[in-house]
C-alpha cells in the first residue's frame, strides 16, 4: 500500500466553531493504483488533498488522523522533512495551472528551479531533464519552448507543463486536482490520455479528484464519493457506477449528461 490514510480530520475555525471539511475521511491507495476522489464542490475532497502534502493554511488545521506514505506518517514529519517530500515524492496539479505558474519567469526557469531544488542537479543538466519532460508530456520543440512564458501556452498546454513539472522529481503519488474542468471537451480527453500514459509509462499512483463522474470512469480503477467531509460510498469503479448503493451516489452519477 503506497498511500493509507486513517480517520483524518481537516477543520476550519469560524469564532471557536469548527468547520468539518474532512471529517473522518479513511482511504487507501496501491502502487499504480488511480483512485477517483468525487463529490460536488464544497464536499471536502480537494481539501483531503492538501491535507496530504500539508497545506492546510489557518484558520484550517489537520485536527487528527493518520496519512501514512511509503510507510511512515506525513502528519509526524516535521517541516523539513515535509519539504523533502512535497514536489520530490508527492506533487499536485490544480484546475487553473495559469495561476500556478508565474507569469514572470519562464516555463524552462520554473521546471529547472524545480529541478534543481529537489535533485540538486548543475544547472545544464536539470536543464536537459525539464527538455526531456516537456517531450514526455508531448509538447513540441521542448527546448525552444523553454524559453518562453506561461501566457504564450494555451490552456491545455499550461496543464502539460504542470504535469512535467510536477513529475521531473520521479514523484510517486500523483494529486490531480480537477485537472480538466477549465479545459475544453477535446483538450480535456486529450489530458486524461495523457494521464493514463503516464501512470503506464511511469508506474504512477494518482488520485483524481473530480465532481465530474464521466471524467473519473475514463481513468480510475476505483472511485470514493465524498459528502459532506465524509466518504459515503467506495469501491470498484464498475461497482460504484453500475450499483451505486448511496443515494447521493446514484444523484451525482444520474447528473453525468448522457448522448441521445
Amino acid at each position: 500500500m503506497l498511500l493509507q490514510i486513517n480517520n483524518l480530520k481537516t477543520y476550519f475555525y469560524q469564532d471557536q466553531t469548527p468547520v468539518k471539511a474532512v471529517d473522518g475521511v479513511s482511504l487507501g491507495l496501491e502502487k499504480g493504483e488511480v483512485l477517483g476522489l468525487v463529490g460536488e464542490s464544497g464536499s471536502g475532497k480537494s481539501t483531503v488533498g492538501l491535507s496530504i502534502l500539508r497545506l492546510i493554511d489557518p484558520p484550517g488545521n489537520i485536527a487528527g488522523g493518520e496519512i501514512i506514505f511509503d510507510g511512515q506518517d506525513l502528519l509526524r514529519l516535521d517541516d523539513s522533512a515535509m519539504q523533502k517530500i512535497r514536489g520530490a515524492k508527492i506533487s499536485m496539479i490544480f484546475q487553473t495551472p495559469f495561476t500556478a505558474l508565474n507569469p514572470v519567469y519562464t516555463i524552462g526557469d520554473q521546471i529547472v528551479e524545480a529541478i534543481r531544488f529537489h535533485q540538486k542537479l548543475p544547472k545544464k543538466a536539470a536543464q536537459q531533464r525539464a527538455i526531456e519532460m516537456l517531450s514526455l508530456v508531448q509538447i513540441k520543440n521542448p527546448a525552444r519552448r523553454l524559453g518562453e512564458y506561461p501566457h504564450q501556452f494555451s490552456g491545455g498546454m499550461q496543464q502539460r507543463v504542470m504535469l512535467a513539472m510536477a513529475l521531473s522529481c520521479n514523484s510517486k503519488l500523483l494529486i490531480a486536482d480537477e485537472p480538466t474542468t477549465a479545459l475544453d471537451v477535446t483538450v480535456q480527453g486529450e489530458i486524461i490520455k495523457l494521464l493514463n500514459d503516464l501512470k503506464e509509462k511511469l508506474g504512477l499512483s494518482i488520485i483524481l479528484i473530480t465532481h465530474d463522474f464521466s471524467v473519473a470512469a475514463e481513468l480510475c480503477s476505483r472511485i470514493a464519493v465524498m459528502y459532506a467531509g465524509k466518504i459515503v460510498e467506495q469501491g470498484a469503479l464498475a461497482d460504484v457506477v453500475l450499483r451505486p448503493q448511496d443515494g447521493y451516489t446514484q444523484k451525482l452519477i444520474a447528473a453525468v449528461p448522457r448522448m441521445r
